[in-house]
Protein backbone atom coordinates (compact mmCIF):
# COMPACT_ATOMS: atom_id res chain seq x y z
CA UNK A 1 0.00 0.00 0.00
CA UNK A 2 2.85 2.33 0.75
CA UNK A 3 4.34 1.77 -2.73
CA UNK A 4 1.21 2.62 -4.27
CA UNK A 5 0.94 5.50 -2.73
CA UNK A 6 4.08 6.86 -3.50
CA UNK A 7 3.86 6.20 -7.00
CA UNK A 8 0.94 7.99 -7.09
CA UNK A 9 2.15 11.08 -4.84
CA UNK A 10 5.08 11.21 -7.38
CA UNK A 11 2.80 10.74 -10.50
CA UNK A 12 0.40 13.69 -9.73
CA UNK A 13 3.39 15.58 -8.39
CA UNK A 14 5.58 15.24 -11.94
CA UNK A 15 2.14 16.25 -13.58
CA UNK A 16 1.62 19.31 -11.37
CA UNK A 17 4.99 20.47 -12.21
CA UNK A 18 5.18 19.96 -15.71
CA UNK A 19 2.01 22.15 -16.55
CA UNK A 20 1.59 20.67 -19.78
CA UNK A 21 -1.70 19.31 -20.90
CA UNK A 22 -2.11 15.61 -20.99
CA UNK A 23 -4.85 12.87 -22.21
CA UNK A 24 -3.58 10.44 -19.31
CA UNK A 25 -6.07 9.89 -16.71
CA UNK A 26 -4.98 10.89 -13.30
CA UNK A 27 -6.66 8.43 -10.35
CA UNK A 28 -9.62 10.06 -8.77
CA UNK A 29 -9.47 9.57 -4.72
CA UNK A 30 -12.80 9.00 -3.29
CA UNK A 31 -13.92 11.28 -0.23
CA UNK A 32 -15.89 8.36 1.69
CA UNK A 33 -17.39 8.90 4.84
CA UNK A 34 -17.01 13.08 4.37
CA UNK A 35 -18.66 14.58 7.76
CA UNK A 36 -21.59 16.86 7.66
CA UNK A 37 -21.46 20.01 9.37
CA UNK A 38 -24.06 21.04 11.40
CA UNK A 39 -25.04 25.01 10.39
CA UNK A 40 -27.89 27.50 11.28
CA UNK A 41 -29.62 29.14 8.38
CA UNK A 42 -30.38 32.69 9.77
CA UNK A 43 -34.11 33.48 9.33
CA UNK A 44 -34.93 37.03 8.32
CA UNK A 45 -31.71 38.42 8.38
CA UNK A 46 -31.68 40.99 5.83
CA UNK A 47 -33.89 43.99 6.20
CA UNK A 48 -35.51 45.56 3.33
CA UNK A 49 -38.97 46.96 1.83
CA UNK A 50 -41.85 44.68 0.82
CA UNK A 51 -41.34 46.56 -2.40
CA UNK A 52 -37.90 45.58 -3.31
CA UNK A 53 -38.57 41.89 -3.26
CA UNK A 54 -35.36 40.05 -4.55
CA UNK A 55 -35.02 38.00 -7.94
CA UNK A 56 -32.16 35.86 -8.99
CA UNK A 57 -29.08 36.70 -6.68
CA UNK A 58 -26.29 35.44 -8.59
CA UNK A 59 -23.49 37.24 -6.15
CA UNK A 60 -23.08 38.18 -2.62
CA UNK A 61 -19.60 39.56 -1.20
CA UNK A 62 -18.82 40.92 2.13
CA UNK A 63 -16.54 44.00 2.80
CA UNK A 64 -13.96 44.79 5.45
CA UNK A 65 -16.61 46.81 7.15
CA UNK A 66 -19.15 43.74 7.20
CA UNK A 67 -21.36 45.45 4.63
CA UNK A 68 -22.91 42.66 2.17
CA UNK A 69 -23.55 43.49 -1.42
CA UNK A 70 -26.41 41.18 -3.38
CA UNK A 71 -25.88 41.16 -6.74
CA UNK A 72 -29.48 41.05 -7.93
CA UNK A 73 -31.75 40.20 -10.49
CA UNK A 74 -35.21 41.78 -10.43
CA UNK A 75 -38.21 41.30 -11.98
CA UNK A 76 -38.64 44.79 -13.41
CA UNK A 77 -34.93 47.22 -14.17
CA UNK A 78 -34.02 49.57 -16.46
CA UNK A 79 -34.54 48.99 -19.77
CA UNK A 80 -32.17 49.03 -22.54
CA UNK A 81 -30.31 47.23 -25.95
CA UNK A 82 -29.73 44.16 -24.13
CA UNK A 83 -31.45 41.11 -24.79
CA UNK A 84 -34.42 39.91 -22.31
CA UNK A 85 -34.38 43.90 -20.82
CA UNK A 86 -31.48 44.61 -18.69
CA UNK A 87 -32.05 43.23 -15.26
CA UNK A 88 -29.15 44.28 -12.43
CA UNK A 89 -29.34 45.38 -9.21
CA UNK A 90 -26.37 46.03 -7.02
CA UNK A 91 -28.25 46.25 -3.33
CA UNK A 92 -25.89 47.09 -0.05
CA UNK A 93 -26.80 46.06 3.21
CA UNK A 94 -25.27 46.94 6.61
CA UNK A 95 -23.66 44.51 9.19
CA UNK A 96 -26.55 44.08 11.04
CA UNK A 97 -28.45 43.06 7.58
CA UNK A 98 -30.20 46.36 7.12
CA UNK A 99 -30.24 47.67 3.52
CA UNK A 100 -28.50 50.71 3.06
CA UNK A 101 -28.45 51.79 -0.77
CA UNK A 102 -28.44 50.86 -4.38
CA UNK A 103 -25.14 50.94 -5.95
CA UNK A 104 -24.83 51.84 -9.67
CA UNK A 105 -28.36 52.32 -10.91
CA UNK A 106 -28.27 52.93 -14.30
CA UNK A 107 -24.43 52.71 -15.16
CA UNK A 108 -24.03 51.62 -18.69
CA UNK A 109 -22.01 48.12 -18.03
CA UNK A 110 -24.48 46.77 -15.72
CA UNK A 111 -27.02 44.44 -18.50
CA UNK A 112 -26.73 40.96 -16.70
CA UNK A 113 -24.43 41.10 -14.54
CA UNK A 114 -22.71 38.08 -12.94
CA UNK A 115 -20.12 38.10 -10.08
CA UNK A 116 -19.40 40.51 -7.66
CA UNK A 117 -15.80 40.74 -5.72
CA UNK A 118 -14.21 43.28 -3.12
CA UNK A 119 -10.95 43.77 -3.00
CA UNK A 120 -8.56 44.65 -0.12
CA UNK A 121 -9.59 47.96 -0.42
CA UNK A 122 -12.57 48.12 -0.55
CA UNK A 123 -13.91 48.35 -4.28
CA UNK A 124 -16.42 46.35 -5.50
CA UNK A 125 -15.90 44.53 -8.84
CA UNK A 126 -18.77 43.73 -11.01
CA UNK A 127 -18.38 41.21 -14.09
CA UNK A 128 -21.37 41.56 -16.12
CA UNK A 129 -21.63 38.69 -18.33
CA UNK A 130 -24.69 40.28 -20.88
CA UNK A 131 -22.77 43.61 -21.61
CA UNK A 132 -18.80 41.75 -21.48
CA UNK A 133 -17.39 43.93 -19.19
CA UNK A 134 -15.90 44.56 -15.92
CA UNK A 135 -16.10 47.45 -13.48
CA UNK A 136 -14.86 48.51 -10.22
CA UNK A 137 -16.76 50.46 -7.68
CA UNK A 138 -14.71 52.96 -5.54
CA UNK A 139 -16.50 52.74 -1.81
CA UNK A 140 -18.33 55.92 -2.67
CA UNK A 141 -20.19 54.35 -5.23
CA UNK A 142 -18.60 55.99 -8.51
CA UNK A 143 -17.00 53.61 -11.76
CA UNK A 144 -13.30 54.08 -11.50
CA UNK A 145 -12.30 51.52 -13.94
CA UNK A 146 -13.94 49.81 -17.03
CA UNK A 147 -12.61 46.85 -18.29
CA UNK A 148 -13.59 45.16 -22.37
CA UNK A 149 -16.35 47.00 -23.85
CA UNK A 150 -20.18 46.57 -24.11
CA UNK A 151 -21.61 45.62 -27.85
CA UNK A 152 -23.32 48.30 -29.55
CA UNK A 153 -27.26 47.61 -28.64
CA UNK A 154 -27.18 43.56 -29.64
CA UNK A 155 -30.62 42.73 -30.82
CA UNK A 156 -29.90 39.23 -29.55
CA UNK A 157 -26.91 37.79 -27.16
CA UNK A 158 -24.18 36.07 -28.72
CA UNK A 159 -25.11 32.12 -27.44
CA UNK A 160 -27.80 32.79 -30.36
CA UNK A 161 -25.10 33.68 -33.15
CA UNK A 162 -22.04 31.88 -34.39
CA UNK A 163 -19.74 31.65 -31.12
CA UNK A 164 -19.18 27.98 -31.34
CA UNK A 165 -22.00 26.48 -29.03
CA UNK A 166 -24.36 26.09 -31.78
CA UNK A 167 -24.08 23.94 -34.49
CA UNK A 168 -20.94 24.21 -36.59
CA UNK A 169 -20.15 27.67 -36.56
CA UNK A 170 -16.37 27.58 -35.22
CA UNK A 171 -16.21 30.22 -32.11
CA UNK A 172 -14.12 33.58 -32.27
CA UNK A 173 -10.43 33.71 -31.74
CA UNK A 174 -9.98 35.51 -28.39
CA UNK A 175 -9.54 39.14 -28.70
CA UNK A 176 -6.55 40.41 -25.96
CA UNK A 177 -8.50 42.67 -23.53
CA UNK A 178 -11.83 42.00 -24.49
CA UNK A 179 -14.20 39.20 -22.59
CA UNK A 180 -17.60 37.28 -23.99
CA UNK A 181 -19.87 36.20 -21.30
CA UNK A 182 -17.23 36.53 -18.15
CA UNK A 183 -18.16 35.25 -15.21
CA UNK A 184 -16.13 36.52 -12.00
CA UNK A 185 -12.96 38.12 -10.95
CA UNK A 186 -9.89 37.51 -8.19
CA UNK A 187 -6.91 39.36 -7.07
CA UNK A 188 -3.48 38.24 -6.49
CA UNK A 189 -1.29 39.30 -3.88
CA UNK A 190 0.59 42.48 -6.25
CA UNK A 191 -3.30 43.43 -7.09
CA UNK A 192 -3.29 41.85 -10.54
CA UNK A 193 -6.81 40.92 -11.85
CA UNK A 194 -8.11 37.18 -13.33
CA UNK A 195 -11.11 37.20 -14.56
CA UNK A 196 -12.93 33.83 -15.79
CA UNK A 197 -13.99 34.70 -19.33
CA UNK A 198 -16.59 32.61 -19.06
CA UNK A 199 -19.04 30.47 -21.34
CA UNK A 200 -17.68 31.28 -24.53
CA UNK A 201 -14.03 32.11 -24.42
CA UNK A 202 -13.35 29.72 -22.13
CA UNK A 203 -10.03 30.75 -20.50
CA UNK A 204 -8.62 32.82 -18.03
CA UNK A 205 -7.77 36.24 -18.35
CA UNK A 206 -4.92 38.68 -16.35
CA UNK A 207 -4.60 42.12 -16.40
CA UNK A 208 -2.01 44.43 -14.17
CA UNK A 209 -3.74 46.66 -11.32
CA UNK A 210 -4.05 49.36 -13.36
CA UNK A 211 -6.00 47.39 -16.00
CA UNK A 212 -3.41 46.70 -18.74
CA UNK A 213 -3.55 43.33 -20.45
CA UNK A 214 -0.92 40.71 -19.18
CA UNK A 215 -1.91 37.50 -21.06
CA UNK A 216 -4.70 34.96 -20.76
CA UNK A 217 -4.73 30.64 -20.68
CA UNK A 218 -7.05 27.82 -21.12
CA UNK A 219 -9.21 27.37 -24.27
CA UNK A 220 -12.56 25.35 -24.93
CA UNK A 221 -12.54 21.62 -23.97
CA UNK A 222 -13.60 18.21 -22.46
CA UNK A 223 -12.31 17.08 -19.01
CA UNK A 224 -12.50 13.41 -19.82
CA UNK A 225 -14.50 10.53 -18.71
CA UNK A 226 -13.50 11.20 -15.04
CA UNK A 227 -13.15 14.96 -15.06
CA UNK A 228 -9.55 14.08 -14.27
CA UNK A 229 -8.08 14.60 -18.05
CA UNK A 230 -6.76 17.66 -20.29
CA UNK A 231 -5.71 20.61 -18.05
CA UNK A 232 -6.38 23.66 -19.07
CA UNK A 233 -9.41 22.53 -21.27
CA UNK A 234 -12.16 24.51 -19.81
CA UNK A 235 -15.94 24.38 -20.19
CA UNK A 236 -17.90 26.85 -18.33
CA UNK A 237 -15.17 28.59 -15.73
CA UNK A 238 -18.00 30.09 -13.48
CA UNK A 239 -15.73 31.47 -10.61
CA UNK A 240 -12.19 32.44 -9.61
CA UNK A 241 -10.43 32.71 -6.39
CA UNK A 242 -6.41 32.83 -5.17
CA UNK A 243 -5.25 31.91 -2.17
CA UNK A 244 -2.10 33.57 -0.18
CA UNK A 245 0.54 31.54 -2.27
CA UNK A 246 -1.22 33.23 -5.33
CA UNK A 247 -2.69 29.84 -6.08
CA UNK A 248 -5.77 30.44 -9.04
CA UNK A 249 -8.79 28.12 -8.43
CA UNK A 250 -11.14 27.70 -11.48
CA UNK A 251 -14.35 26.25 -10.96
CA UNK A 252 -13.93 24.44 -14.09
CA UNK A 253 -18.12 23.57 -13.94
CA UNK A 254 -18.56 22.08 -17.10
CA UNK A 255 -16.39 19.32 -16.48
CA UNK A 256 -17.01 18.74 -13.17
CA UNK A 257 -13.93 20.06 -11.81
CA UNK A 258 -11.64 22.51 -10.02
CA UNK A 259 -8.28 23.60 -11.91
CA UNK A 260 -5.05 25.05 -10.37
CA UNK A 261 -3.03 26.96 -11.48
CA UNK A 262 0.49 29.02 -10.69
CA UNK A 263 -0.47 32.53 -11.49
CA UNK A 264 1.35 32.23 -14.69
CA UNK A 265 -1.25 29.65 -16.37
CA UNK A 266 0.69 27.22 -15.16
CA UNK A 267 -1.00 24.24 -14.31
CA UNK A 268 -1.37 22.59 -10.88
CA UNK A 269 -3.54 20.07 -9.61
CA UNK A 270 -7.72 19.00 -10.08
CA UNK A 271 -9.54 18.79 -7.18
CA UNK A 272 -13.29 17.56 -7.45
CA UNK A 273 -16.30 17.01 -5.89
CA UNK A 274 -16.71 13.31 -5.40
CA UNK A 275 -18.44 12.60 -1.62
CA UNK A 276 -20.67 10.08 -2.22
CA UNK A 277 -24.16 11.01 -2.53
CA UNK A 278 -27.98 9.29 -3.01
CA UNK A 279 -27.89 9.15 -6.89
CA UNK A 280 -31.63 8.45 -6.73
CA UNK A 281 -32.74 11.81 -4.88
CA UNK A 282 -35.05 13.39 -7.92
CA UNK A 283 -33.38 16.95 -8.18
CA UNK A 284 -34.98 20.05 -7.35
CA UNK A 285 -35.19 21.30 -10.72
CA UNK A 286 -34.88 19.34 -14.38
CA UNK A 287 -35.48 15.24 -14.09
CA UNK A 288 -33.14 12.28 -12.56
CA UNK A 289 -29.77 11.44 -14.55
CA UNK A 290 -29.94 7.74 -15.06
CA UNK A 291 -26.00 7.99 -14.94
CA UNK A 292 -25.32 10.64 -12.65
CA UNK A 293 -21.60 10.84 -12.57
CA UNK A 294 -19.37 10.53 -9.29
CA UNK A 295 -17.77 13.62 -9.65
CA UNK A 296 -20.29 16.62 -9.14
CA UNK A 297 -19.68 20.33 -10.92
CA UNK A 298 -18.02 23.03 -8.37
CA UNK A 299 -20.30 26.08 -9.19
CA UNK A 300 -18.52 28.72 -7.36
CA UNK A 301 -14.97 29.49 -5.22
CA UNK A 302 -14.47 31.13 -1.68
CA UNK A 303 -11.44 30.76 -0.10
CA UNK A 304 -10.90 32.20 3.96
CA UNK A 305 -8.67 34.12 5.09
CA UNK A 306 -7.80 33.02 8.11
CA UNK A 307 -4.70 31.91 9.96
CA UNK A 308 -5.82 28.00 8.00
CA UNK A 309 -7.03 29.47 4.65
CA UNK A 310 -9.88 26.93 3.22
CA UNK A 311 -11.56 26.39 0.20
CA UNK A 312 -15.72 26.75 -0.26
CA UNK A 313 -17.37 25.50 -3.05
CA UNK A 314 -20.99 24.03 -3.94
CA UNK A 315 -23.04 21.91 -6.50
CA UNK A 316 -26.46 22.24 -7.71
CA UNK A 317 -27.02 18.47 -7.37
CA UNK A 318 -27.01 17.40 -4.51
CA UNK A 319 -27.30 20.59 -3.46
CA UNK A 320 -24.04 20.66 -1.00
CA UNK A 321 -21.60 23.54 -0.08
CA UNK A 322 -18.22 21.65 0.74
CA UNK A 323 -15.52 22.73 2.82
CA UNK A 324 -11.99 22.05 1.53
CA UNK A 325 -8.02 22.52 2.35
CA UNK A 326 -6.38 23.68 -0.50
CA UNK A 327 -4.76 20.65 -1.49
CA UNK A 328 -8.65 19.39 -2.40
CA UNK A 329 -9.78 17.57 0.15
CA UNK A 330 -13.14 17.59 1.51
CA UNK A 331 -13.24 17.92 5.42
CA UNK A 332 -17.04 18.51 6.02
CA UNK A 333 -19.83 19.60 4.19
CA UNK A 334 -23.47 20.99 4.33
CA UNK A 335 -26.88 21.25 3.45
CA UNK A 336 -28.92 19.79 0.11
CA UNK A 337 -31.47 20.86 -2.31
CA UNK A 338 -34.29 21.81 -1.90
CA UNK A 339 -37.11 24.93 -0.92
CA UNK A 340 -36.79 25.10 2.52
CA UNK A 341 -34.58 27.05 4.66
CA UNK A 342 -31.05 25.94 5.07
CA UNK A 343 -31.75 23.97 1.65
CA UNK A 344 -30.30 25.55 -1.66
CA UNK A 345 -31.65 25.57 -5.31
CA UNK A 346 -28.70 26.53 -7.47
CA UNK A 347 -25.98 27.88 -4.65
CA UNK A 348 -24.73 30.92 -7.46
CA UNK A 349 -21.68 32.72 -5.47
CA UNK A 350 -20.54 32.29 -1.78
CA UNK A 351 -19.42 35.11 0.55
CA UNK A 352 -16.92 33.26 3.31
CA UNK A 353 -15.79 36.34 5.90
CA UNK A 354 -14.80 33.79 7.62
CA UNK A 355 -14.48 29.96 8.44
CA UNK A 356 -17.79 29.10 9.68
CA UNK A 357 -19.99 32.46 8.72
CA UNK A 358 -21.10 32.37 4.93
CA UNK A 359 -23.97 34.33 2.86
CA UNK A 360 -25.05 32.01 0.23
CA UNK A 361 -26.74 33.37 -3.23
CA UNK A 362 -29.33 31.09 -3.23
CA UNK A 363 -29.79 31.79 -6.81
CA UNK A 364 -33.31 30.20 -7.45
CA UNK A 365 -34.73 30.45 -4.51
CA UNK A 366 -34.76 34.22 -4.86
CA UNK A 367 -32.36 34.69 -1.68
CA UNK A 368 -29.82 35.45 0.39
CA UNK A 369 -28.76 33.14 3.21
CA UNK A 370 -27.21 33.51 6.07
CA UNK A 371 -25.19 30.57 7.84
CA UNK A 372 -23.47 29.69 11.05
CA UNK A 373 -21.29 26.83 10.92
CA UNK A 374 -20.51 24.44 14.03
CA UNK A 375 -18.26 22.39 12.84
CA UNK A 376 -16.68 21.22 16.36
CA UNK A 377 -20.19 19.07 16.75
CA UNK A 378 -19.75 17.53 13.24
CA UNK A 379 -20.79 13.75 12.18
CA UNK A 380 -20.06 11.18 9.84
CA UNK A 381 -22.37 11.26 7.23
CA UNK A 382 -22.76 8.06 5.37
CA UNK A 383 -24.67 8.72 1.48
CA UNK A 384 -26.74 6.08 -0.45
CA UNK A 385 -24.54 5.86 -4.15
Amino acid sequence: MKRALSVLCAFVAAVSISGQQTSQSLPTLQNADVPKIPFDSVPDYFKYSAQMNLGEVLAVAVNSKGRVLMLNHPGSATSGPLYGNAATQLLEFDETGKFVREIGKGVYGLGYAHGARYDKYDNLWIVDKGTHAVMRFNPAGYVTLNLGRRPEGPDEPDYYKGNGLRGNTPAPQHVDGNFRAPTDVAFDSDDNLYISDGYINSRVAKFDKHGNWIKSWGSRGTGGTHANENPGQLNTPHNIGIDRQNNVYVADRGNRRIQVFDRDGNFQRFIVLNAPYDKKRHPVLGNLNPNPPDETQPWTICITNGPTQYLYTSDSEPGRVYKLTLDGKIVGMLGESGHEMGQFNWIHGIACPSENVLYVADMNNWRVQKLLLHPRTSTTQSANR
